[in-house]
């Protein structure tokens, strides 16, 4: 099997650019199309891809005896925690500045200062941050470390399933339908819409689906380019029909697993599509976009009802696209400033007490995909 999916690396641009878009199209100013306002579902997909991925890199070693934990925590600790770490002391910084400023809304919105160091310890989305705050998206990384903490659980289970993977993907759906009705009839609203309160719980299910879907793909059920393009088209087709025609979202998130297989298996059968270096470069930087979008939406919505004196909270048009356009800019800005040499230098030197021929190093094909 390949180690380096492009394909999938691609994908996630496209999940951030949707998770962006649902979060940007009220400064619009206009009613929401359906499948836009379904964009929070991106962190579905986000969650699935993490699932398959790190069971692409990380299962065969965990089966094998080769697996170390405290490696794999380092390792992926490195992938997200320094740009959680700017994104949210940068955030304090705007609303502190803002609060100078004379606008003390922005930072009484922002600034919940309770909620401060369970968002420095990755713990927001236990739970232990009732008050939200700081910069929003990143309780998707938090429920993230709670399912890199708990990795050898769902290993354990994937590879014990793994010469029976049709089962594991029919046990992984049970789940995922499961947990979405159940946790509706006792919360009262979907755990897709669960953040700083029950996030951690959220991302269990859909990286149960990518664990599953990895299997499937392990066991090369799609054998041609023509088998692996139509799962991957049909995936899509589904999951952006079931969230158009207002389907449950488990309906849309078990498309996403077949949209993943597809993809998968389309690098695995040599098809080239989507592997152009534009769209697999727009995926690395995917995860510094997501970081960015509210801190950069903040600022230059802000900026441009100050400047322009602007009357509400919409902007027009011709403000609005520059908005949504220069988001990526100011991703590859910290992408290539801090998540790429901070992550290179946290596993230069490796995790903390590990023994120097155990230290983390990059691994081919090693993308994180998250929301």
């Amino acid at each position: 099997m390949p180690q380096d999916l492009k394909q999938l690396t691609a994908l996630r641009f496209f999940a951030a650019l949707w998770v962006v878009l649902y979060h940007f199209w009220p400064s619009l100013g206009a009613a929401m199309p359906a499948l836009v306002g379904k964009g929070y579902l991106g962190v579905e997909l986000f969650f699935t891809l993490s699932g398959f991925i790190l069971c692409h890199v990380y299962l065969a070693r965990f089966g094998q005896g080769g697996f170390k934990y405290r490696e794999f925590l380092w390792a992926r600790l490195a992938r997200v925690y320094p740009m959680h770490l700017v994104t949210l002391l940068g955030l304090g910084a705007l609303a502190l500045a803002a609060t100078a400023a004379g606008v003390p809304s922005a930072g009484s919105k922002l600034l919940i200062w309770p909620s401060l160091i369970p968002n420095l310890l990755l713990v927001q989305a236990w739970g232990f941050a009732p008050g939200g705050g700081w910069n929003h998206p990143s309780w998707s990384i938090s429920a993230e470390w709670f399912a890199y903490l708990s990795f050898p659980l769902f290993a354990a289970a994937a590879w014990a399933m793994r010469d029976r993977p049709r089962l594991a993907m029919g046990a992984a759906v049970a789940l995922l339908i499961g947990l979405y009705e159940g946790f509706q009839r006792l919360a009262g609203f979907p755990l897709t819409e669960a953040t700083i309160a029950w996030g951690a719980l959220r991302i269990v299910p859909c990286f149960a689906l990518g664990c599953a879907a990895h299997l499937l793909w392990r066991a090369g059920v799609l054998k041609s380019v023509r088998a692996a393009t139509g799962a991957a088209l049909g995936g899509l087709l589904a999951a952006a029909l079931f969230a158009v025609l207002g389907a449950p979202d488990w309906a849309s998130v078990t498309a996403f697993s077949v949209m993943i297989l597809g993809l998968a298996a389309m690098s695995a059968t040599g098809s080239r599509r989507l592997t152009a270096p534009v769209w697999v470069y727009l995926g690395e930087v995917s995860f510094a976009i997501y970081m960015v979008c509210i801190p950069w939406m903040l600022v230059f919505h802000n900026g441009s009802q100050k400047l322009f004196h602007l009357q509400g909270d919409s902007l027009p048009l011709i403000l609005w696209i520059p908005m949504l356009a220069g988001v990526i800019p100011a991703a590859m800005v910290l992408h290539h400033g801090v998540e790429r040499p901070a992550r290179e230098l946290m596993r230069r030197y490796g995790a903390p007490f590990a023994r120097s021929r155990d230290r983390a190093t990059p691994h081919a094909g090693e993308p994180i995909f998250q929301s």
